[in-house]
């Protein structure tokens, strides 16, 4: 990892960073003022891995740090460090595009874990590289993506076709364009056809092509897809819905290798990987009579199995932070960041549009959330409204996700509205498990009798001292 850099002029605050980060084994470089730290970067030194500058200092502020470090290094995570009473400063730093501010004076461990904070984001931060054209392929941590991965790279040295399946949205022709990156048909053509955007009468000849006076209208001789994308890949997109007659002359061409244009007589050869895609059960459309056995089996060779945005929790925030700075930069304004709770909150949704969903909401919201950072009631309403889902093994993650949207929302009392909500759960749950006996549930909890009848009353649940047959004991 790369040093984090420590810009002060205050002897003291050095001291104290620099104690802190050497006892975590975290790599520092310290600075007595801006200037020191742009010299270095003139020397052509590498950018830290993150920044701490102070904003007041002799010379140049943090302010001009700031600037003059955005315009080099985008991506680069910059935390400035200013007194609690200084707002403009502090507004300032973030339309300049710091990464977060540090007042002061702080706390040490509150300084470590915003340091720490900025480290995790500038190893993950994507599509804003210092090094123009550097944006990945596809991106994702998740173990469902590695298997991904792994089949890309096993696939790169093949000629083999591929079946990717996936839901809609999901990405399937990113992978599909992955695979022939990295393949030994890199250096030619890649030809994508969604067979089920075009009409059928229309979709023998793009794919096979066509002789002039083939039919009404072919005026001239035209190339279809098999030949354009000749020693290369051709991409199938939803061939699920390919309809039966054009299965039979993709059969054809898999099984000899040769093909016809429409009205053509001469034979052309194929030299062309297919690469096929859908978000259909095919095994289940084979049984339906909807799709050739004969052809799914030619077509199912090596199949990717592309998992669902839901599946990969842990990937929402890498990809909603790309695709908020995609869309900034495609926009030409400056990027948005989140907030830790707007993206708690996006990672616990369902996206039934998978990462399609996703990048069209960051750029909904790189058009219309009103700040620099993005705060959970940014998010379009459909989306802030929907309540976090919590597993019986994730809910304490749950609880996180509602602690964060009542604090965004600012309705106060948040402690009370969740201790009651949380004991309200907790005793009706047990008195239904002991049939509304209220000693035994107050057993189960571990807390007194008194204690369990005062708070049924406190909270208003069902189940008054009439109907407890124990109620007396």
């Amino acid at each position: 990892m790369k040093p984090v850099w420590i810009v002060d002029d205050d002897k003291s605050i050095r001291w104290v960073l620099e104690k802190t980060l050497a006892r975590e084994q975290v790599p520092f470089k310290s600075f007595a003022s801006a200037s020191e730290a742009l010299s270095q970067l003139d020397l052509g030194a590498e950018p830290p891995q993150v920044l701490v500058s102070d904003i007041r200092m002799p010379g140049e502020s943090g302010l001009d740090l700031l600037k003059q470090v955005k315009t080099r290094f985008p991506s680069l995570p910059v935390i400035i460090m200013t007194a609690y009473s200084d707002l403009d400063s502090a507004v300032a730093a973030f339309q300049g595009g710091a990464f977060e501010y540090l007042p002061k004076p702080f706390d040490v461990d509150q300084a470590l874990e915003l340091i720490r904070r900025a480290i995790d984001e500038s190893l993950h931060q994507v599509g804003a590289s210092s090094e123009p054209g550097l944006v990945p392929e596809i991106l994702g941590q998740a173990p469902a993506m590695q298997e991904v991965f792994r089949a890309i790279g096993r696939l790169s040295q093949s000629n083999a076709t591929v079946m990717i399946t996936g839901e809609s949205g999901s990405g399937k022709e990113l992978v599909a364009r992955a695979v022939h990156r990295h393949s030994l048909r890199s250096d030619k053509p890649f030809i994508a056809i969604n067979t089920a955007a075009i009409p059928k009468d229309l979709l023998e000849s793009e794919l096979f092509g066509h002789e002039r006076g083939a039919f009404t209208g072919a005026a001239a001789q035209r190339r279809g897809r098999f030949e354009q994308a000749e020693g290369g890949t051709l991409f199938l997109d939803e061939i699920g819905d390919m309809p039966s007659e054009l299965q039979t002359r993709l059969l054809r061409v898999l099984s000899d290798g040769n093909y016809y244009r429409v009205g053509g007589h001469s034979p052309i050869k194929a030299n062309v990987r297919i690469i096929a895609a859908t978000h259909q059960n095919l095994e289940t459309r084979v049984k339906e009579g909807l799709f050739r056995e004969d052809l799914f089996h030619r077509l199912n060779v090596i199949r990717v199995r592309l998992p669902s945005l839901r599946e990969r929790r842990e990937d929402i925030p890498i990809l909603a932070r790309h695709f908020l700075q995609k869309s900034a930069q495609d926009l030409g304004v400056e990027a948005k960041r989140f907030s830790d709770a707007a993206l708690k909150h996006l990672a616990s949704l369902d996206f039934p549009g998978n990462v399609r969903q996703l990048e069209n909401i960051c750029h909904w919201l790189t058009v219309m959330a009103p700040g620099q950072q993005v705060d959970l009631a940014d998010l379009p309403p459909e989306l802030r409204d929907t309540p976090p889902l919590a597993t019986a093994s994730d809910w304490e993650s749950g609880l996180a996700l509602e602690v964060d949207r009542l604090l965004a929302g600012g309705s106060g009392q948040v402690h009370e509205k969740l201790t009651d909500s949380f004991e309200r759960v907790l005793i009706a749950r047990a008195l239904v498990h002991t049939g509304g006996r209220r000693i035994e549930a107050a057993q189960a909890l571990g807390i007194g009798r008194n204690t369990i009848t005062r708070k049924i009353q406190d909270l208003g649940l069902d189940g008054g001292r009439n109907n407890d047959p124990e109620q007396a004991a």
